[in-house]
């Protein structure tokens, strides 16, 4: 769990309805016709946007991916593909079969060395699987942002409408808060939903985009260098270049000034 994601959005949703409780109740902050303008029109824009299947594969695979965190970090995947690489050094590959890794793109790698594949092959396999994930990936952070674009944009649409509504009706004053209802709380949804959710969810996807492009670049090249037989600290020291210079050491280890 990103840890990070899921406080933050608890915050604004306890300071929100912190306000709304202070200043009255829920219903009063709730209109059926803010709603349509705000979440029927972002939606509608975005169809225009992006083909359906994406939006369809985008927004769950978007989601699932603010709130989680890679199983294991730049620095674990290091020592992780330093040990396989002693097990093959004294095993050889059919040693492999046996090793277990909660990393998925990981195992896969695991999987052709121990299955005798040539390293053009699972080269190929490997960046054609990472291209395509980091592809559909940061198509989510698209789609969020483009959502986030749009919300705040009826918003206003949706205060327009409610404003020629309003002044439409002037010679009957029953009618003139409901439609400014619709007006302000349009304006209200609309930035909520795009500086709550939807932008903050976009930037968090476009983050996490370059931490799995450089985990899983890093994954492919300790494969390949594992399936090329090359020694575990060679393969440690190689890897540890995609690191920070203050993450490359243990923290039992001095940093070099």
């Amino acid at each position: 769990m990103d840890i990070t994601t899921l406080v933050g959005f608890v915050a604004g949703i306890i300071v929100l309805c912190t306000l709304v409780l202070m200043g009255g109740s829920f219903g009063m902050f709730y209109d059926v016709h803010a709603v349509i303008i705000i979440f029927g029109g972002s939606f509608a824009a975005t169809l225009i946007r992006f083909p359906l299947s994406s939006i369809l594969h985008g927004i769950p695979l978007g989601a699932k991916f603010a709130f989680t965190l890679s199983r294991l970090n730049a620095r674990d995947l290091v020592d992780e593909l330093a040990r396989i690489a002693e097990i093959a050094r004294k095993q050889g590959p059919v040693g492999l079969e046996k090793v277990e890794t909660d990393d998925a793109f990981l195992a896969k790698g695991i999987r052709f060395v121990a299955d005798g594949y040539d390293l053009e092959f699972i080269r190929d396999n490997l960046e054609r699987d990472r291209d395509n994930f980091l592809m559909h990936l940061d198509e989510g952070s698209k789609i969020y942002r483009a959502i986030g674009d749009c919300a705040p944009a009826f918003g206003m649409i949706g205060t327009l409408l409610g404003m020629v509504q309003m002044f439409s009706n002037m010679s009957d004053p029953s009618k003139l808060g409901p439609f400014m209802a619709v007006a302000l709380l349009a304006t209200l949804y609309g930035a909520i939903v795009g500086n709550l959710i939807c932008l903050p969810i976009a930037d968090k996807l476009h983050v996490k985009v370059l931490d799995e492009e450089t985990n899983r670049t890093l994954i492919i090249d300790g494969i390949l260098m594992i399936r090329d037989s090359k020694s575990p600290a060679l393969v440690r020291e190689m890897l540890l270049a995609y690191l920070p210079e203050k993450h490359r050491h243990d923290e039992s280890e001095p940093v070099p000034a």
